[in-house]
């Protein structure tokens, strides 16, 4: 693993004065500085994604813990960690248990992976709930042994941003990448252009943008010549794209952290976003900053009509720079008053340095006892998970001139004041069970203010998944679409409307009814019609109901089917999909086919619609004709309301 920005902490040293204006002075932004209209990133509020975290076992090709540990070929510990703060992981469909002690609460201590799409949506939902409007993939040298799984993230990327209808780019760093200049063009020729035709590819004058980040700083990790760097801003701008520049602090005076020479560089890309973590840690030096650089810095833009576009940092949770929310909230007011309408926050989900607004851990009770890390409660103010999605959100509302500027921060730290958990559910239990079901209910949580809800989740080894929620008033649920003769774990939590979580319940385990039925297509050869990365046919018959098949987007008609082995009688197939929330409600259609030679098929169903309802298991049972014989079972996708193409997780076929 190469070292990239994150390890660039020089602290700016400039001389200069203060800012005028002082800490009680509330007025409205200033006229928007810019040389560009507003676009998908002139006036909006950008993110830096990541989008680097894996776990083994998670399908990606990396096939490791990567950037979670050290070693990433063993689990994350106390002595094997590559972050300094921990996520708050209570949202996630989906995570991978660690070796790092429980949780302060006694719960497992978990991680996700980013190479989950669920984990891709979930971050692209937040993103659009709490009013960010662009993401910048971050993509570092892809010719190696993480090229594809790099590739494959920014599919995942393109896929959540069009469905949460949030922008993204492509953000090169060129850290290390001594190959670049040929490479960058080939990597974009050959992969990354062909996201440009995505609807949610952030355009800015109409034109695709992209941006390098690297150019011109003073270290060994860069070494590029000025014209190595102003043959590819200009192969980009001839590309048709609107590039921006990942630069040095001091680009303008071309010292300190900017090699002298590189003036004719800077000036050539379309927006500059100069660097800035490390450089500061807390209001005083936000204030100074804004004297000395962000002020000069915006003439000197407007006066070669480029666009501006200053990073604001939430602040590293281990050095305690972020005062709940105070540090932020300056940077902030300081654009506003600069009358900077772009801003990109360092960074979306950077738990290795610390300064991410993902939900990250509130308390110790959030956080693998032991560990060390500290959380937003550092400095003893409570802070809920999101409160820095929340306070980006209000930041870039002011910008864009929605609400006045003011700064004095308006976003609380915990919403309502409720830092206070509920109760965990209590006498947890099993009232019927039959081959596919499992009836459970509890005693009702209590709250200082009130439940709103409970989550029910399944545990698989050590890992705790969302299967369902039920409302505050109810204290029962019903589990559907399991195996016979199979064991189960499950627990349930309690909800608050501030968003705390309880601990959890006692776990109950069970074991279905058993049923002579056997899976006849489990493990058997599959084919499809398409496949989309690595969600191939042969997931619909491995056992597991959290991988899965999926076709080609926007293509319907699409098929799937199995090798039962033998011409034999079939009765039922039982479709699924990963039974978790994030897998809302949705309807396929469906037709089903038979063949005993795999080459010419006859109709067993026609086209029917079948509800997937993660509440119930997303599930869907379907009979075949009485005295149906056959070996090869087709299933023909022509519509899918969920998503724009063929999905399932399990195929299922039992005989008569």
């Amino acid at each position: 693993m190469g070292v990239t920005r994150r390890t660039i902490l020089q602290a700016a040293t400039a001389a200069g004065a203060f800012g005028a204006v002082g800490l009680g002075q509330t007025a409205l932004a200033g006229p928007a500085v810019a040389a560009s209209p507003p676009g998908d990133v002139v006036g909006k509020v950008t993110v830096g994604y990541q989008g680097w975290f894996a776990c083994a076992g998670d399908s990606a090709p990396i096939n490791g813990w990567w950037h979670w540990s050290q070693n990433w070929g063993q689990l994350p510990s106390t002595s094997n960690k590559a972050i300094v703060a921990w996520p708050d992981v209570r949202d996630y469909p989906t995570t991978y248990r660690t070796a790092f002690g429980n949780l302060g609460n006694g719960q497992p201590a978990s991680l996700f992976s980013s190479y989950d799409r669920s984990t891709v949506d979930l971050h692209f939902r937040w993103m659009k709930e709490y009013g960010i409007d662009t993401a910048a993939l971050q993509r570092f040298n892809p010719t190696g042994g993480e090229g594809p799984t790099r590739d494959a993230m920014a599919g995942k990327v393109r896929s959540a941003a069009e469905s949460q209808g949030v922008k993204f780019y492509i953000m090169y760093d060129v850290s290390d990448w001594t190959t670049m200049q040929s490479d960058i063009k080939a990597d974009w020729t050959a992969k990354m252009r062909s996201h440009t035709d995505s609807p949610a590819y952030a355009k800015q004058n109409g034109k695709p943008v992209v941006c390098i980040w690297g150019f011109g700083f003073n270290d060994a990790q860069r070494p590029f010549t000025p014209d190595q760097c102003l043959d590819v801003v200009n192969w980009f701008k001839a590309q048709g794209c609107y590039v921006i520049g990942g630069v040095p602090t001091w680009w303008r005076t071309g010292d300190r952290d900017s090699r002298p020479g590189f003036s004719g560089v800077y000036h050539a890309f379309d927006m500059l976003s100069p660097w800035l973590v490390g450089r500061i840690g807390n209001a005083s030096e936000a204030d100074h900053f804004y004297s000395v650089a962000t002020v000069p810095d915006v003439a000197e833009c407007a006066a070669h009509g480029l666009d501006y576009q200053p990073c604001v940092l939430p602040g590293g949770v281990t050095e305690r720079q972020r005062a709940h929310g105070d540090f932020m909230w300056r940077q902030f007011y300081n654009m506003g008053r600069a009358g900077v309408p772009s801003a990109y926050i360092s960074m979306f989900d950077e738990y290795n340095e610390g300064n991410q607004i993902a939900k990250t851990a509130e308390s110790q009770a959030w956080v693998p006892a032991g560990s060390g890390f500290l959380a937003l409660d550092e400095d003893g103010t409570a802070c809920s998970s999101d409160y820095y999605l929340r306070l980006t959100g209000d930041g870039g509302r002011m910008l864009k001139g929605q609400t006045p500027l003011t700064p004095v921060r308006p976003t609380p730290p915990v919403l309502g004041g409720d830092a206070v958990p509920p109760t965990a559910p209590g006498n947890f239990r099993v009232t019927a069970v039959t081959d596919t079901t499992v009836a459970l209910a509890w005693t009702a949580s209590t709250d200082n203010v009130g439940v709103t809800g409970y989550r029910i989740r399944r545990i698989t080894d050590g890992t705790a998944t969302p299967i369902g929620t039920a409302p505050a008033n109810v204290t029962a649920f019903t589990v559907s679409g399991l195996t016979a003769s199979t064991s189960y774990t499950f627990d349930i939590q309690a909800l608050d409307a501030a968003g705390t979580v309880s601990q959890p319940s006692a776990r109950v385990i069970v074991t279905t009814n058993g049923s002579a039925r056997i899976n006849l297509a489990l493990y058997r050869p599959t084919r499809a019609s398409s496949s989309t990365q690595s969600y191939g046919p042969g997931n619909a018959v491995d056992g597991s109901p959290h991988t899965y098949w999926e076709s080609a987007n926007n293509a319907f008609p699409q098929w799937l089917d199995v090798d039962l082995g033998a011409a034999t009688g079939a009765r039922d197939i039982v479709l699924t999909l990963p039974p978790v929330a994030a897998w809302a409600t949705r309807t396929q259609t469906v037709t089903v086919q038979g063949s005993t030679n795999g080459t010419s098929y006859t109709s067993l169903l026609g086209a029917s619609p079948y509800i997937f309802d993660p509440s119930t298991g997303n599930t869907a049972t379907l009979t075949l004709p009485t005295g149906t014989i056959t070996r090869y079972l087709r299933l023909i996708f022509t519509g899918n309301t969920g998503w724009p193409a063929g999905q399932l997780s399990e195929l299922r076929v039992y005989g008569v």
